[in-house]
């Protein structure tokens, strides 16, 4: 297996929308893992938590064990869904984790980062605020916090598999890039719009060419990096070398608006585009715009998947 992607489940209809939405991807994909998890909050043994990580042996209250019995069927049910649309049954592992003392969202956060996965899924409910997200404050917890590891975020059903690449002159842009290339590297079927949306206030100056040297070297920016066309050429390059077909590849005309989210959103639309790509600054950067656009994005999102990669 080269991809790995833990898929957070609550047995509602939200994380079964995932789960679809996993299964319209990557249901031919061999090269897939998917790891199932669900988190029990031990509810009775608040303040307590502590305990089951240097004892997992210690008995758990009875409601929690009710929870437990209750989260294996959850991951059963949708061991089941995946296998029914196309994943083989070595494709995925199952696990129940009892939340500690950083709650809900830091148990998934932290399973993710030790098992070095590629992406976090999970499914939210409805549209409005990240706090009316899968697990109520659970996603909100998971934007603010989950920088190392990719988040796909799943709002209803979507349909389609098509992709708007969100592109900027930015390492962080290009980080998303090289996450979505990575993910879809030999899916030849899909197709990728990438598109710049200019914000009338704040325009942001392009990054140095030194800050993308670390990432991808300084021979490779200086023959791809096109900092002054907001690297549309850097990003279709980082495609095509994992194997995406150059004719899926197109370069949406740049537009200027008040609202870039807003702006993202319609595009998807208009371009029958099921899922957005956005990279985000690190926690050590500026928030500026790119931080806003991610945020406001998220919370507009209908039948929409938002991938936040940084």
């Amino acid at each position: 297996m080269e991809k790995a992607i833990l898929a957070a489940i609550d047995g509602s209809a939200s994380s079964s929308n995932s789960l679809d939405y996993l299964a319209r991807l990557f249901g031919t994909d061999r090269t897939l893992s998917i790891h199932l998890v669900s988190v029990v909050p031990t509810g009775g043994n608040a303040g307590k938590e502590w305990m089951f990580d240097v004892d997992p042996y210690r008995r758990q209250a009875p409601a929690t064990d009710k929870r437990t019995q209750v989260a294996n069927k959850h991951l059963r049910d949708a061991q089941e869904r995946l296998q029914r649309q196309g994943f083989t049954a070595d494709q995925i592992q199952t696990h129940v984790k009892t939340a500690t003392s950083g709650g809900i969202s830091a148990a998934i956060r932290d399973e993710a980062e030790r098992g070095h996965y590629d992406t976090v899924l999970i499914g939210r409910r409805g549209h409005g605020a990240v706090g009316n997200m899968f697990f109520g404050s659970t996603s909100a917890g998971l934007v603010d916090t989950c920088h190392n590891i990719p988040l796909w975020l799943v709002d209803g059903t979507v349909t389609s598999n098509r992709f708007l690449l969100a592109v900027h002159s930015q390492p962080a842009s290009l980080l998303a890039a090289d996450h979505l290339a990575y993910m879809l590297k030999g899916h030849t079927g899909v197709d990728i719009c990438l598109y710049h949306s200019d914000s009338v206030f704040g325009k942001q100056q392009p990054a140095r060419p030194e800050e993308f040297h670390k990432q991808w070297g300084k021979a490779w920016c200086d023959q791809y990096l096109d900092l002054e066309n907001y690297l549309f050429y850097a990003h279709a390059q980082l495609l095509m070398e994992n194997g995406i077909p150059k004719n899926r590849i197109t370069q949406l005309p740049m537009q200027m608006h008040l609202d870039v989210s807003a702006d993202l959103l319609r595009q998807a639309k208009q371009h029958n585009c099921g899922t957005i790509v956005i990279g985000r600054r690190s926690r050590g950067g500026s928030a500026g715009q790119i931080k806003g656009v991610s945020d406001r994005t998220l919370k507009q999102a209908q039948n929409t998947a938002v991938w936040l990669v940084g």
